[in-house]
């Protein structure tokens, strides 16, 4: 009788699993500190928090002033009923009339012409009247071309010039005088430029006996007005 040899299958031996030790994380190198670029983020945080200091500063310092309420054309005098008071913060450049002064510049004449809302300053008052003894006023129309560049402002010296048409020779003239004859004069106010014709319409003030000459060149076109230099040019 055979016997069948048994073959038992010998186990599988399992290798022991190595176990590793903690993992070291990766090694950062620390980020080198600039020292001037510390200095200058600190000194913009301090330069921000000054800023901010001022403004509310600034905020909080308000003055009362004297405000314009209604349209106050130039050389008309000041009434209580023109100006209002208004509490603002004021920049050191602007000047402006304090309220506790309003009666200083109530009975004044407006030097320029004042509008609704805005600040009074004392330069837009005076206390003169802005056509003297023995002047005369004569408004003077100017076409666009005819009007300068630079603003008509009350005050400002002119020369009214004698342009007659051409051909013609100047009336009054004196013999050998050579040149257009011109009368001084001075600017009291000075209009906006008309809608559709542009025409400006000027006021000048200029001596009582040259009052009617010149009315008589605006009214045959034969004026022209120059402006002259500043006395402290």
């Amino acid at each position: 009788m055979s016997k069948t040899k048994e073959r038992t299958a010998a186990p599988a031996v399992t290798q022991p699993t190595q176990v590793s030790g903690p993992v070291a994380p990766p090694r950062v190198s620390a980020r080198r500190r600039r020292p001037g670029v510390i200095a200058l983020s600190l000194a913009l945080i301090a330069a921000g928090g000054a800023g901010v200091a001022v403004l509310l500063l600034q905020v909080g310092d308000r003055t009362d002033v004297v405000t314009v309420v209604r349209d106050v054309q130039v050389g008309q005098v000041l009434t209580e009923q023109d100006l209002g008071k208004a509490s603002v913060a004021l920049a050191p450049a602007v000047k402006a009339v304090r309220a506790d002064d309003v009666d200083s510049v109530v009975g004044k004449r407006a030097a320029v012409e004042l509008k609704p809302g805005s600040l009074l300053a004392p330069a837009q008052v005076t206390k003169d009247s802005l056509v003297k003894a023995g002047e005369q006023l004569v408004p003077i129309g100017l076409k666009p071309e005819q009007v300068p560049a630079t603003a008509l402002v009350p005050g400002q010296k002119v020369q009214l010039v004698h342009v007659p048409a051409q051909g013609a020779a100047e009336a009054g003239q004196e013999p050998g005088k050579v040149g257009p004859q011109s009368i001084a004069g001075r600017v009291v106010k000075a209009s906006k430029a008309a809608p559709g014709t542009g025409v400006v319409v000027v006021d000048v003030a200029t001596a009582a006996e040259d009052g009617p000459t010149v009315a008589a060149w605006v009214a045959a076109d034969a004026l022209r007005l120059v402006l002259d230099a500043p006395e402290d040019s």
